[in-house]
């Protein structure tokens, strides 16, 4: 699994132990972690925008984003902004992903949301939207999940 805003850890560590011993998990985040990973889960601190998809190893069976922008109060401005995260997160998935893999990624729905969604409609067989039981009300966060990804031929 490919980790993408993985600080605090949280996720990073619970992929871990889904995954096993034998599995491997990466998380990437501009920050260090905050969590002791067992010795087959890494954080790395790196900008998912600088990195280089082909040092992240892989193929990759999810990929999961929890990029979330330092909001700025302009609601529009941090809908524009959580878009452009999605769509770095989905270019690197791209790259990494298994064939038949997953993608799940946080957005805050926006005018861009169904640009997006489309995105990943064209190389994921299903795509859903989740909307988790925990959110609050008034937010705009939502999860856009991909399923049975098609790489290009």
């Amino acid at each position: 699994m490919l980790d993408l805003g993985a600080s605090p850890g949280s996720w990073t560590l619970y992929a871990a132990e889904r995954v096993g011993p034998t599995g491997h998990v990466l998380g990437l985040d501009l920050q260090d972690p905050e969590v002791a990973l067992p010795p087959h889960a890494e954080i790395r601190a790196l900008d998912a925008f600088e990195v280089d998809p082909a040092s992240l190893g892989g193929p990759f069976d999810l990929v999961l984003s929890d990029m979330a922008p330092k909001t700025s109060g302009q609601r529009h401005a941090d809908q524009y902004r959580s878009f452009e995260l999605v769509m770095r997160a989905l270019e690197l998935a791209r790259a990494v992903l298994r064939p038949g893999g997953t993608f799940v990624a946080k957005i805050f729905q926006g005018a861009e949301f169904e640009e997006a969604r489309s995105a990943l409609r064209e190389v994921f067989g299903k795509v859903r939207i989740i909307r988790p039981e925990a959110t609050r009300d008034e937010s705009y966060e939502v999860f856009l999940v991909g399923l049975g990804f098609r790489p290009a031929t």
